[in-house]
């Protein structure tokens, strides 16, 4: 008999916000993304709590009309490498491109943030979608669409051969022998493929949970493809509950097209609840977030998914303007998605940045309510868990002290970790070693 969905929770460590309006809540410390004292805090919070994880954004461009956590904030493996020492059960998340690293960096950097957490690390695998970062990188252009998710295969195809470099018991270290590794133990990787050639093998042996956790956060088609067929968990924007059962149901299937278990890979939407004592102190909340919001700051968020074109040169109260002439190479799935809903639904520019220049929460009320709406996308196959943004310490208090509790009482989350590594968090499996699962084949023939 198989055991009951477990609701999983994520901390989005977002400092002083990735929207444009966050920071200037008084309680959000100024420094709070670049400091080691605000992480170390929330991560703390967030472990006590019982959340299976915390994650880290990044990206490699900015302009200087960027949100003001991307504008000066600390590098993910260092900061996370610093709070798996402060922290001692939660899992330990940051992304990290396979468009401008190479497969030997990256698999030296999270196995030892692996090593280091005792098998708490996820890697948040994406393929940039920021054309810009082109010019960070020594390139005249980014890498096509289609290109990025070609190579972010091989990629972490290469990463998780890497890991595989040592067998578990590879070394022996008898001192009375003088024989610290067993020879026969170690592989070479000798990869050679249309983006990479790694000779292999790593210096350095797999985890107490075999390989880091691959998470995901694309939507493209592509994107979808790659999550179903590398992602232990995907990472996704669900407007609705609808628009989440759709994903969800669509990511499933092509993990199960693939021969994977579908339960096996976890999907997880951020949430960004507004949450106040009464229903109807959360709606007025809500509705003084949105009076406050600046009509230019959304023009700025909405033109980020177009590479951050522009969009103030054309008139606001005009159709949405014709972008046919831009590559939508940056974030190619939310682009697309903005283009067709404002063509469907006739929206000017200015409804169409209102619509999707910040993030628009649908869950808003009560612990009780908010709870309810968790617990209605849980069970309706919209997601198996949730990514919550910590930036304003109010709403994460909130939420840990009054909405938690809600949910453990009902059955639906943990109150307390069963445990040690971040895999053992999320009910999926440690990756069969390829060398081990090499011979057992060939064994068997």
């Amino acid at each position: 008999m198989s055991e009951p969905r477990q609701l999983h929770l994520g901390a989005i460590l977002e400092g002083v916000g990735t929207d444009q309006h966050s920071w200037r809540d008084p309680a959000v410390p100024a420094d709070a993304s670049i400091s080691i004292d605000w992480y170390v805090e929330q991560a703390r919070l967030a472990e006590a709590a019982k959340f299976d994880l915390v994650f880290i954004v990044d990206s490699p461009f900015i302009t200087p009309d960027t949100a003001p956590h991307f504008l000066n904030r600390l590098e993910p493996l260092t900061l996370l490498s610093a709070l798996a020492l402060a922290t001692s059960r939660i899992g330990l998340v940051g992304t990290l491109t396979t468009s401008y690293w190479e497969p030997y960096n990256v698999a030296r950097q999270f196995g030892s943030l692996d090593h280091i957490s005792k098998g708490r690390a996820g890697w948040n695998v994406v393929t940039t979608g920021l054309e810009g970062a082109a010019g960070n990188y020594g390139r005249d252009a980014h890498f096509p669409h289609a290109e990025r998710y070609a190579r972010a295969r091989e990629f972490v195809d290469v990463v998780q051969g890497l890991w595989d470099s040592y067998d578990d018991d590879a070394f022996v270290a008898d001192k009375a022998s003088g024989v610290f590794l067993d020879k026969a133990k170690q592989h070479r990787l000798d990869h050679k493929g249309d983006f990479f050639s790694v000779s292999g093998p790593l210096a350095l042996s797999r985890s107490p949970q075999g390989q880091a956790v691959i998470f995901q956060a694309g939507d493209s088609n592509e994107g979808r493809n790659l999550g179903a067929a590398i992602a232990d968990g995907t990472f996704t924007v669900a407007a609705d509950i609808a628009t989440g059962q759709a994903y969800y149901a669509d990511l499933k299937a092509r993990a199960a097209a693939l021969g994977r278990n579908p339960e096996h890979i976890k999907v997880l939407p951020g949430l960004s609840p507004i949450l106040a004592d009464t229903d109807e102190e959360a709606q007025a909340i809500a509705r003084a977030q949105e009076e406050a919001l600046d009509f230019n700051k959304l023009l700025v968020q909405l033109g980020r998914a177009f590479n951050y074109h522009d969009f103030s040169q054309y008139d606001p109260d005009a159709p949405f303007p014709d972008v046919s002439g831009l590559s939508l190479n940056s974030y190619k799935g939310h682009a697309e998605r903005i283009v067709a809903t404002a063509r469907a639904e006739g929206l000017t520019l200015r409804a169409t940045a209102w619509r999707f220049g910040q993030w628009r929460s649908s869950f808003v009320g009560s612990p009780e309510t908010i709870a309810d709406e968790i617990e209605r996308w849980f069970v309706g196959r919209a997601a198996d868990g949730f990514n919550l943004r910590v930036t304003r310490p109010g709403e994460f208090a909130l939420f840990r002290e009054r909405v938690v509790p809600i949910l453990q009482k009902r059955g639906l989350f943990r109150t307390d970790y069963a445990g040690q590594t971040l895999r053992e968090h999320l009910g999926v499996p440690v990756p069969a070693h390829r060398h081990g699962a090499q011979l057992l084949a060939e064994a068997a023939e």
